[in-house]
């Protein structure tokens, strides 16, 4: 199923999650066996995965016995981590020229909003991992814009996070390609991928749409999620057959692919393959949790659905924001609640860890 979504598709099929167990007792490479492609982590990823495991406590004590402090520590299990999981994945990468075989880790989510510190610390994980299929994640914030461009032109690859607007991911497309302009030589180095987040959005729609009532507002729950990523999709397509694009393939220069994450469904009412399901189509990546991507290979439909009708999506967005739901403003919310989840996931993990020391050290 996997292999065929990506041999007949086009579309990489991704692992949204990771824990240390799955390195360590092979479950992540039978994953990499049945078809995955690239895998994404978060700091909400790690802070279940750390709390709720005692696969960390031999490294975590070692490093707090070497008077390592509690957020030096944490860094240094997330990248025996992820570095982990790049190795599991570099054949994957070998074997697909740079394009799939990649292993997403974010920055410091409390730097969202500051430019200069997430340059600073992209270009800190960036130089610690060392690796060629490495993801650094940047948070696709005004503030991360000129982040990414700056990483982009300095050769660092990029996976662009919490993006919920049409608007705001042509912006990360202009930040892509500007980043390539000002690199001299060949361009075959880098790579990015733009996360496009799905399901959130339906979640916030829908109970707006609840609010207004009406069979207009029913019929239009659980389509606006689909609808934006289909046209965000177009956006892609525009950006990437132009000539500006041409110039820089020459170059060897490589696509930023749309990634659609958050593709679990968060409405029972709902399939729970919808998000993968609508979404397919060629030069896209699908980040599934392993609960998703279990579903989808057991009962997930194979069809090329990104862009089967972008007048029906454009449709839908018009119907919602006629309704009186302004689309930019749930975009800001939505990428707001993403950053203080983030920021909040990774403060419980330190407050978590510092007992957890205290215990370990007593």
């Amino acid at each position: 199923m996997l292999f065929q979504l990506y041999d007949d598709f086009g579309q990489s099929p991704w692992l949204d999650n990771l824990r240390r167990e799955w390195i360590t007792s092979g479950r992540l490479q039978e994953w990499v066996d049945s078809g995955v492609r690239g895998l994404t982590s978060n700091p909400s990823i790690f802070e279940k995965a750390i709390s709720t495991s005692d696969a960390y406590d031999k490294q975590f004590k070692e490093l707090i016995l070497s008077d390592r402090s509690v957020e030096e520590a944490y860094w240094e299990l997330v990248i025996t981590d992820i570095a982990g999981a790049a190795n599991i994945l570099n054949p994957v990468y070998q074997k697909s020229n740079g394009t799939d075989g990649f292993v997403s880790v974010e920055v410091d989510p409390r730097f969202a909003r500051d430019t200069r510190r997430t340059i600073q610390a992209a270009r800190s994980l960036n130089n610690q991992l060392d690796l060629p299929n490495i993801y650094i994640k940047i948070p696709g914030t005004l503030e991360g814009i000129p982040a990414i461009r700056q990483m982009i032109s300095e050769g660092v690859s990029v996976n662009v996070t919490l993006l919920f607007s049409v608007d705001r991911y042509e912006q990360v497309i202009e930040a892509y390609l500007s980043g390539l302009e000002q690199r001299e030589g060949d361009l075959s180095d880098v790579s990015s991928v733009a996360s496009f987040f799905i399901s959130r959005t339906d979640s916030e729609v829908d109970k707006r749409l609840e609010i207004i009532g009406g069979a207009t507002a029913i019929d239009l729950k659980g389509k606006t999620a689909v609808a934006q990523g289909q046209l965000a999709y177009r956006s892609f397509l525009k950006a990437f057959e132009s000539d500006r694009w041409k110039a820089l393939e020459k170059r060897g220069a490589k696509l930023q692919r749309p990634l659609w994450a958050s593709t679990s469904t968060k409405d029972p009412q709902y399939p729970d393959t919808l998000y993968v399901d609508s979404l397919i189509g060629p030069n896209t990546v699908n980040t599934l949790p392993d609960l998703t991507l279990e579903a989808f290979v057991d009962h997930g439909t194979l069809k090329r659905t990104v862009d089967v009708d972008f007048d029906a999506a454009e449709q839908v967005v018009r119907e919602v924001e006629n309704l009186g739901i302004n689309l930019d403003e749930v975009a800001y919310l939505l990428e707001s609640q993403g950053v203080e989840a983030f920021e909040n996931s990774f403060e419980n993990l330190l407050e978590t860890l510092s007992a957890k020391g205290n215990s370990l050290t007593e």
